[in-house]
């Protein structure tokens, strides 16, 4: 692998970026929304809820770790968009480029998008609604590696729906996080939800995640072994991700459906 050519996928995006404000607004409105939204909500909920009990990192902090999910994940799509929109995605592969570095310059860009978003989110959340993410402990890291990992692999999934179906298929990709949410249990426990549901949930590794952040806030311990399972779940995905994008990316060479991706086919 070549880094400089890695560098370089960054770098298109960083002047991408930094010459348009509405691809960096973006970034911080729709945590600001969350935030404010789920803020206020929890506030009203711990007026009315019995003593002892915190909705704001029950609630409000969940709330904020999936949408750090969902800004890693678009962190993915949105840079492969970039080049179908600008009809410039074939154009990267007439140069030595290979499939893997540009999916670590997708990466990367992610990365860094996300981490601004959540840098955020701790400064806004903590300020305004008084969240301490310090209340999951030292928990709190492989919660976010774990949601990383899984948004890596269902962006890379999802730019490679869109590489096998065409440029109109990107309005398959925004419902995804809205159609995994009810069985990963970002609000409820997984155990309220029907047994076939249940199944799925203990393949997707935000489930662990959330199970676990309930736990520590009612005072329950939490299993690293757990944890561990949610962990290599991801890293599995991740490179059944990565296959799965070369394969239709040969597929799509192959066939010709590439083409579509060509500044020579607008017309």
């Amino acid at each position: 692998m070549n880094f400089v050519r890695v560098y370089a996928i960054v770098l298109r995006q960083f002047y991408l970026m930094r010459g348009s404000f509405s691809r960096v607004f973006p970034i911080f409105a729709w945590v600001a929304i969350d935030i404010i939204l789920w803020g206020f909500l929890t506030k009203y909920l711990n007026t009315i809820s019995s003593p002892g009990l915190n909705f704001i990192p029950l609630f409000l902090g969940a709330i904020l770790i999936w949408d750090f999910f969902i800004r890693v994940m678009q962190g993915v799509t949105m840079a492969f968009f970039e080049d179908v929109w600008s009809r410039n995605f074939l154009n990267f592969f007439a140069t030595p480029l290979s499939i893997s570095e540009y999916l670590s310059g997708l990466v990367l860009i992610s990365i860094l998008t996300s981490a601004i978003g959540l840098i955020v989110m701790i400064i806004l959340s903590s300020f305004i609604f008084g969240l301490s993410f310090a209340v999951y402990g030292i928990h709190l890291l492989p919660f976010l590696m774990i949601l990383f990992m899984f948004g890596i692999t269902l962006g890379i999934l999802a730019s490679a729906m869109v590489l096998r179906l065409g440029p109109a298929a990107e309005w398959f990709v925004w419902p995804i996080p809205a159609f995994i949410s009810p069985f990963v249990g970002v609000l409820y426990p997984i155990s309220i939800l029907p047994q076939w549901m249940q199944i799925i949930s203990r393949i997707l590794p935000p489930a662990y995640v959330f199970e676990s952040m309930r736990d520590i806030v009612v005072g329950k311990s939490v299993s690293f072994g757990v944890l561990w399972l949610a962990g290599g779940l991801g890293v599995v995905y991740i490179f059944v991700s990565i296959w799965f994008f070369k394969r239709t990316y040969r597929h799509s060479v192959r066939t010709g459906v590439i083409a579509r991706y060509s500044a020579e086919t607008i017309s």
